[in-house]
C-alpha cells in the first residue's frame, strides 16, 4: 500500500527567512531537510490563449495566368468595339434613321458594359476590405493594440451603415469607442454587439438551404437535376451570406467567394466532420425509417449546411472569439423531420 501524503498545517512564514526556499517545479530538486519549501504559481498572463489560426495569405506578384485572361478580354472587346462600329456604320449606309437607332444601342450598351465593369470592381475591393478586416482584427487579438481595435471598429461600422437592424448595436459600439478599453476587449465586444444578430439570420439562411436542398433531391428523379439544383442553391447561399455581413459581390466576386469557401472546406477538414455527423445520425435508427432516396437527401443537406458554415467563416468580417461558432449539428435539427414528413408523399 501507498503511503498517504501528509498535509502541512497552517502556518505563518517569513520571506525572508533562511529555511525558506523558492522551487522551480520544472527542475526536481531534491528537498533539504528542514527546508521549506514554496512553488509559485503559473501567471494567467503567460497561459497559453487559444487563438484562430491566421489564414493563408495570397501570393502576390504579376502572374501570367491573369495576364492571358486580361490580354483575351481586351482582343475580345476590341473586336466587338470594332464590329459594332462597322455594323452601325452599314446601318448609317442603308438610312440615317436606322443609324440613329443603331448608334443609340451601341452606346447603351457601352454605359450598361462600363457600369457592370465597375459593380464588380467594388465588389471585389469590398470583398478585400473584409478579408483585410479579418486579418487585422485577428492581429489585434494577438497584440492587444489599443489604437488599431478603435480602427477596426470604426471600419466596420462604416460597413454595416446601411443595415437598419443593427441601429441599436451601432450606437452601442461608438458610445465605447472613446472608453478605456483594451484592444483585444474591443474587439470581443464589437462582435457581440454587431455580429450577433448577422449570426442568428446566417445560422437561418444556411439551415433553410439545407432543408430545401435535402428535400428536393429527395424527391427529384434525376441526378443530373440534383447537382445542378444544389450547384444553384449553394452559389445562391454563398451571395446571401456575402451580403448579410457586408459584402456586394458580383459574379465575379461570387466566383472567388466560391473558390475560398472549397479552399477553406479543404483546410478545416470539413467534410471529414460532415461525415462523422452523418454517421451519428444514420446510425441511430434514422436510416431504417428512411428509403435510400431520402438518405441521399440527407447527406445532400448535411453537406451543403457544412458548405454554409465555410462560407460564414469566409465572408463573416470578424472571427470567433466572443461568440461561439455555429455547429453543424445545431443547423440540421430539422432534417429528418423534414424527411420523415416527406416520406409518405409519392415519388415521381
Amino acid at each position: 500500500m501507498s503511503e498517504r501524503p501528509r498535509h502541512r498545517s497552517p502556518m505563518t512564514i517569513k520571506l525572508d527567512d533562511p529555511q525558506v526556499m523558492v522551487v522551480d517545479p520544472a527542475e526536481g530538486k531534491r528537498p533539504v531537510r528542514g527546508s521549506i519549501q514554496i512553488t509559485p504559481e503559473s501567471d494567467p498572463a503567460m497561459l497559453p490563449v487559444a487563438v484562430e489560426p491566421a489564414p493563408l495569405r495570397a501570393r502576390r506578384g504579376l502572374r501570367w495566368g491573369t495576364v492571358f485572361w486580361v490580354a483575351l478580354a481586351g482582343l475580345v472587346l476590341l473586336g466587338a468595339g470594332l464590329g459594332a462600329v462597322d455594323f452601325v456604320e452599314s446601318l448609317f449606309a442603308r438610312s440615317e434613321s436606322l443609324g440613329l437607332v443603331g448608334l443609340t444601342f451601341a452606346i447603351a450598351a457601352a454605359l450598361a458594359l462600363l457600369m457592370v465593369a465597375a459593380r464588380e470592381i467594388l465588389g471585389l475591393t469590398r470583398l478585400a476590405a473584409i478579408e483585410n478586416m479579418h486579418q487585422r482584427a485577428m492581429a489585434v487579438l494577438l497584440s492587444d493594440d489599443r489604437a488599431e481595435s478603435r480602427a477596426v471598429a470604426r471600419d466596420l461600422l462604416k460597413l454595416a451603415h446601411q443595415n437598419p437592424q443593427l441601429a441599436h448595436a451601432r450606437a452601442t459600439v461608438e458610445s465605447h469607442i472613446s472608453d478605456i478599453i483594451d484592444g483585444g476587449d474591443m474587439i470581443r465586444l464589437t462582435e457581440r454587439e454587431l455580429m450577433a444578430p448577422l449570426d442568428q439570420e446566417a445560422r437561418r439562411l444556411v439551415s433553410s438551404a439545407a432543408q430545401r436542398v435535402s428535400l428536393v433531391t429527395a424527391i427529384s428523379p434525376r441526378a443530373l437535376v440534383d447537382m445542378l439544383f444544389v450547384f444553384l442553391i449553394s452559389l445562391r447561399l454563398i451571395r446571401q451570406l456575402a451580403r448579410l455581413y457586408g459584402g456586394r459581390p458580383g459574379a465575379l466576386g461570387t466566383i472567388r467567394l466560391t473558390r475560398h469557401v472549397v479552399a477553406h472546406l479543404a483546410i478545416t477538414g470539413g467534410m471529414a466532420a460532415s461525415d462523422s455527423l452523418i454517421q451519428q445520425v444514420l446510425g441511430h435508427g434514422i436510416a431504417a425509417k428512411l428509403s435510400q432516396r431520402l438518405g441521399e437527401g440527407l447527406l445532400n443537406g448535411l453537406l451543403t449546411a457544412r458548405l454554409g458554415l465555410a462560407a460564414i467563416e469566409v465572408t463573416r468580417p470578424l472571427p470567433f472569439t466572443a461568440l461561439p461558432r455555429p455547429a453543424l449539428a445545431d443547423l440540421v435539427r430539422n432534417l429528418g423531420k423534414d424527411l420523415r414528413r416527406s416520406r409518405d408523399e409519392p415519388e415521381e
